[in-house]
Order: C-alpha cells, then sequence, then structure tokens
C-alpha cells in the first residue's frame, strides 16, 4: 500500500444543488470538435478534442471556457449508435483519465464495438478550464495528524485548515469558481452532445456521476436516449435536504453514507469470518475490529509502507482507510492483510502477516485502477486542482449549515447511530461551512420529469458510498425508469456481476429495460475459491 493510496483516502467522498435556467439554445452553433490522436501511452486508439462553453449560461455570448475530452472511437464504427459520454463521479474526477484508463474494460465488447466511448473533464477539474487556488501543490494547506477530528481542539486546527483553502480561492479562484454547478456541467454536457453529432444523449455516470444524470434528465428530458445511474446518490439529500435539514445538516451526512458504510463492514466481517483461514483477520472479526480502534486511539502506530517511509496510523487512519478498501470487495483480502497486520503492531507482536496489498508493484485495488487512477503527466507536471476541484462543486451545489458547530453535533450523532463512520463522512463536506464560491444557476429540483426513454437505475445493496437506499429513490422519482437491484459488495456495479454487465448492455444498445424486480448477484464471493452471492 502506497503513500499515496493512503493519502487518498483523505478525500474519498460523495459530494453536490438551486435554481433553474434554461439552458441557452444553439450552444454550439458554429463550432466543430477537431479530434486528434493523443495519449499513445494509452493505446493508439484514443482521441482527444477541447470544446468551448459559455462560462455563465444566463449570459451565453459572454466569456467562455474550455473542457476537454477523449473518447475511444467504435471499434464496429458500420454498426455505431454513436457516443456514450461516461462520468466516473468524485466530484473532480477526470472523464479523460477514466475513459484512458479503463475504457478498453468497461461494459461489453458489443457496447465498445457500437459506441464511442466519451469522457470529459467537467468545468473547474484538470485539464478542462479549472479552478485553481495555489500555484503550485507546495502552497496547499499542510497535513493533518488525523483524518477527521474528535476533540474540539483537532475541530479548530481542522476549520483553521478549511479557511486558508477558502481565502486562497477567494483570492485567486477566479470566474469559474462561481459557476461550477453540477447544473451548468450538465449544460456542457448538452453542449457536448449536440458536438459529437447525436439528437439524444446516451450516457453512463457512476457514484456522484448519477447526480451529473439525474440533473441532466430534470434539465433536458426530451433529449435522453439512454441514461445509466450507477452507484445512485439521493438529489434531494445531495441539494437541499427534506424539509430545515439544509440548514441543520450537512449534505454528506445527509446521504447517510455512513451507514451504508457500516452495513457493508458488517458484511466484511461476516465474509471474512466465514471464510476462515482465507481471511487474515477472521474470528470474531467485528470484536477485533473494536479492540483494534480502541487501542489506535489510545496508541497510535508506525506503519512501514513498501518505499520504506512509515505512517502513523491512528484510529480515524484506521476507519478512513477500512471505508475507502471497502469499495472494492475483490481485494477485500488486502483489506483483511492490513488489519491484522496493523493489530499485530498494536499489540507488540511479531508482523507474521504477508502484506500483499504493501508489496506489490501497482497496490491500488480494482476500483482504484479503474476509477480514481494514476494521474497523468501532462496535467500532473502542471497542476492536479484536486483539493479545490472537489469543494468547488460539491459546495456549489448543495445547501448546508454556515457554523462549524454543526458539522461537530451531526458528526457525534452520525456515529451514533451508525457506528463507526458518522465523524468521517460528515467532516468530509466541511468546506462548504464558510466556501467563498456561489452559484446562482444551480439546480434543486422537481427531479421527477418524464424522459422520452427510460432510465435505468442500477443500485448494490451493500454499496459503503452510495447505499442502495439512493436508486430506490430516484426510481421513484423518475416516472417509468427501471431499477436493477445488484446483490453484491462494492462501490457501483462495475466489474462486479456478468449479469448486471449484460443487462447494463442490452439496455444501452437496444433500450430493452430490465422486468421489475430484476437482481442480479456478484460473481465471486469474497473470501471463498468461487462461489456466488449467498
Amino acid at each position: 500500500m502506497s503513500g499515496v493510496r493512503l493519502a487518498r483516502i483523505l478525500i474519498a467522498a460523495v459530494l453536490a444543488v438551486l435554481v433553474v435556467v434554461p439552458a441557452s439554445a444553439g450552444a454550439a452553433t458554429g463550432q466543430q470538435l477537431s479530434w486528434q490522436s493523443c495519449h499513445a501511452e494509452a493505446g493508439p486508439a484514443f482521441q482527444c478534442a477541447v470544446a468551448q462553453v459559455p462560462l455563465n449560461y444566463s449570459a451565453p455570448n459572454g466569456p467562455a471556457i474550455s473542457i476537454a475530452l477523449t473518447r475511444l472511437p467504435a471499434t464496429d464504427p458500420a454498426h455505431r449508435i454513436g457516443s456514450l459520454f461516461l462520468d466516473p463521479g468524485g466530484p473532480g474526477l477526470s472523464g479523460v483519465d477514466y475513459v484512458l484508463e479503463a475504457g478498453a474494460r468497461l461494459f461489453t465488447d458489443e457496447v465498445r464495438a457500437r459506441f464511442d466511448l466519451v469522457g470529459f473533464d467537467p468545468r473547474g477539474i484538470a485539464r478542462s478550464t479549472p479552478l485553481r487556488c495555489f500555484d503550485s501543490p507546495s502552497q496547499w494547506p499542510p497535513s493533518l495528524p488525523f483524518t477527521f477530528p474528535l476533540t474540539r481542539e483537532q475541530a479548530a486546527q481542522w476549520a483553521a485548515k478549511d479557511r486558508a483553502l477558502e481565502s486562497a480561492c477567494r483570492q485567486r479562484g477566479g470566474p469559474i469558481l462561481n459557476h461550477m454547478s453540477t447544473a451548468n456541467a450538465a449544460r456542457d454536457l448538452d453542449v457536448l452532445r449536440e458536438l459529437v453529432g447525436d439528437n439524444q444523449l446516451s450516457y453512463d455516470g457512476t457514484s456522484y456521476g448519477t447526480y451529473l444524470g439525474v440533473t441532466y434528465a430534470n434539465l433536458f428530458p426530451d433529449r435522453v436516449r439512454a441514461l445509466v445511474l450507477d452507484g445512485v446518490d439521493d438529489p434531494i439529500a445531495w441539494s437541499t435536504g427534506r424539509g430545515t435539514q439544509g440548514r441543520r445538516v450537512p449534505f454528506t451526512t445527509r446521504l447517510r453514507i455512513d451507514v451504508g458504510t457500516q452495513q457493508t463492514l458488517s458484511q466484511f466481517f461476516r465474509l471474512c469470518d466465514a471464510g476462515g483461514p482465507r481471511c487474515a483477520f477472521s474470528g470474531h472479526a467485528a470484536r477485533r475490529y473494536a479492540a483494534l480502534v480502541r487501542r489506535l486511539r489510545q496508541h497510535p502506530v508506525d506503519l512501514v509502507l513498501a518505499d520504506g517511509s512509515t505512517l502513523t496510523v491512528d484510529s480515524t487512519t484506521l476507519i478512513a482507510a477500512t471505508g475507502f478498501m471497502l469499495y472494492d470487495s475483490l481485494s477485500w483480502t488486502d483489506l483483511a492483510d492490513l488489519l491484522a497486520h496493523l493489530e499485530a503492531l498494536s499489540e507488540g507482536r511479531p508482523q507474521a502477516t504477508a502484506l500483499r496489498s504493501l508489496a506489490t508493484a501497482d497496490p491500488r485495488p480494482r476500483y482504484l485502477a479503474a476509477r480514481a487512477f494514476a494521474p497523468r503527466a501532462d496535467i500532473e507536471e502542471s497542476y492536479r486542482n484536486s483539493l479545490e476541484g472537489q469543494p468547488g462543486v460539491a459546495c456549489s451545489d448543495s445547501t448546508n449549515p454556515t457554523a462549524y458547530e454543526a458539522w461537530w453535533d451531526n458528526g457525534i450523532r452520525a456515529d451514533a447511530r451508525s457506528g463507526y463512520f458518522g465523524r468521517y463522512w460528515t467532516w468530509l463536506s466541511s468546506p462548504c461551512a464558510e466556501w467563498p464560491g456561489v452559484d446562482e444557476d444551480r439546480y434543486t429540483g422537481p427531479w421527477n420529469a418524464r424522459t422520452a426513454h427510460p432510465v435505468l437505475v442500477v443500485g448494490n445493496r451493500f454499496d459503503p458510498a452510495t447505499p442502495y437506499a439512493g436508486a430506490v429513490i430516484v426510481h421513484h422519482l423518475l416516472p417509468h425508469s427501471a431499477l436493477l437491484t445488484l446483490k453484491a459488495w462494492g462501490h457501483t456495479s462495475l466489474f462486479l456481476s456478468s449479469c448486471a454487465d449484460t443487462t447494463i448492455a442490452r439496455y444501452l444498445l437496444d433500450l430493452q429495460t430490465p422486468p421489475r424486480r430484476t437482481v442480479c448477484r456478484q460473481d465471486v464471493v469474497p473470501f471463498t475459491t468461487g462461489q456466488r452471492y449467498r
């Protein structure tokens, strides 16, 4: 497990919208995309282009910004249906990187044969016109020795770090700071649809990408051809909350991600114990984990990483690392190894556990390899704006309290209701307390538009980041949508179930939705020798 991987634990979150401003008709008029071969290191087929869109759709003839795109052309162009736009989530993740890293493995052969797979960096992110609040990463606020606050003193340190970021964005963020809402990203997406020549949109969004998809469906319902929402955020909880929640409860708490993460952890414990020697942490796994959290809270340990450096692991680091590694159930053996290793360290025992996750050349779990991916040199050598990009979108979208006391109180209450992850998920949205950007064109509903074609909603029963309840809510909100339930463990359906892959492919290719109450199952159960879901 590299230091980079553990650092990314700090920014894994689900994050999003208030007033409808109609998109300008003909925003793509007179513009053509110039596709050029690019990223030969990823494969010779990839092509890149840059589109121009209005900074402010309320003033469409004003300043323009750039949107970066990459596509993997259809392998059977004679039978090509059109472009399939992809968003991997975040917010703040690069759709360009997503296509470059995972495009050749996504979906089925027939889907890749008949669609150009198109990824784009949303406005404000990565290669598109970015929100940039620092000249270089060396100016970022210094890291804190904990991953979420447990004491009042730590909460004050956390707020000071937030304010350093916000001050930098206030001073150097530029005009994009006030135009980063998901609604504006949806308007950009409609311009991109027009530029590739598609009359209606085909789209697959995962995690936060489902919020972008739901927003598009409600702004442009007549332009929906096929919309896959996989790992679904509740759009009401994300944007405003219900009743007076928006003024009292941070949106990451409203989403109840802590509940989904705890339920998935309970499944990890169950399957680990059932796996016996195939799981390094088996034998009353839940009880051992609770004891490990208590010990690390009192006495952190130093973990030696593969590169020889050390990382101090306290209870907050353990909880964050656990939540992050639950995303990928095909790598749960790595999580079990790590827990057993930390347990031995905390008890002063010899470390006999072989840490596969610490020793491999590419320690990222399958989920990261497909979704979070390695930063590419064309932006890493200049500046990757992950620190400010995520709150730039999320805080523009969502209504939140304006005092840090709300994060303190709601974090404690969330821990009491769900277990370990309440404070972790709650504090991830704390920059929104005093975020300097305000996007007047954000969207807050309604969320019940009747689309030209049915939307396919995909929900995983044990998803730690986007609880299954979000899929059910969106299915009930969107008229004549279809719900595909996946009985599996991990974040979204990606690479987990051949049944889900086939069902999604049939929908994308033929607009055929699955029958009511369709259930798919994970192909391989963790800590077994190949058994299916049970």
